[in-house]
């Protein structure tokens, strides 16, 4: 019996996160739950490719832009259940377990963000995404997303859109994704640089902007 999981990580320039990303993916190496992983580039300049052929990943290749990257691995996958990953976002050591728990149960997952900081601001924003998700349905990418091949199909898969093709995607998932009992690590890298409360509002202004209708070319200009 074929592994059940295509893992597909959207990359472009990612060299600083993805080493810690992939060697978090080992303890699903060793349930032996991986059918596969695959690194879908937008043309990196920096050492990602280097990195994914190490990593024994299959890599597509393509434009820039996040929802039409992860189209593009997705159509490449071929496993019975998807895992979209960021790059720079790390799984808990016990994901092979709540992911094989979650496929027997059949129903779309994320789980729950944390950052690699410590501290309040840290802490609430973390606590503000999670709040979103058990209230809404309404994940970001960088809480992973578990999905099965058939419920991503029927929701028609990522949009070629360059932001909030992961909620774009989620509003048509039936039903919406549960968040996991596991906490990911995303780098906190651009709240450090821009401020933790105005890159919050900001992401909730472009949110709010998007729900309402807005262009996601234009509102990507602005993130």
């Amino acid at each position: 019996m074929r592994a059940p999981l295509s893992i597909v990580i959207p990359t472009l320039d990612a060299e600083d996160g993805l080493r810690g990303c992939l060697h978090a993916l080992g303890p699903g190496l060793e349930a032996g739950i991986i059918r596969e992983l695959i690194i879908t580039d937008g043309g990196s300049s920096d050492a990602t490719a280097a990195i994914a052929e190490a990593a024994g990943a299959e890599l597509v290749t393509g434009s820039p832009g996040r929802g039409g990257q992860l189209r593009r691995g997705a159509d490449a996958a071929r496993g019975d259940w998807l895992l979209f990953l960021h790059a720079d976002t790390r799984l808990p050591g016990d994901w092979p377990d709540l992911v094989q728990a979650q496929m027997a149960r059949g129903h779309p997952a994320c789980f729950r963000l944390g950052f690699d900081a410590r501290g309040l601001a840290p802490r609430l924003v973390a606590g503000w995404a999670n709040l979103r998700t058990a209230l809404f349905g309404l994940p970001y990418g960088d809480q992973g997303l578990l999905v099965s091949r058939a419920d991503y199909d029927a929701a028609g898969g990522f949009d070629a859109i360059p932001l909030m093709e992961d909620v774009a995607l989620v509003r048509r998932l039936r039903p919406r994704p549960r968040m996991l009992p596991g906490r990911v690590r995303t780098s906190a890298a651009r709240y450090a640089a821009q401020g933790w409360t105005r890159r919050g509002l900001r992401n909730l202004a472009l949110l709010l902007r998007y729900l309402a209708g807005a262009d996601p070319e234009r509102l990507a200009g602005r993130y």
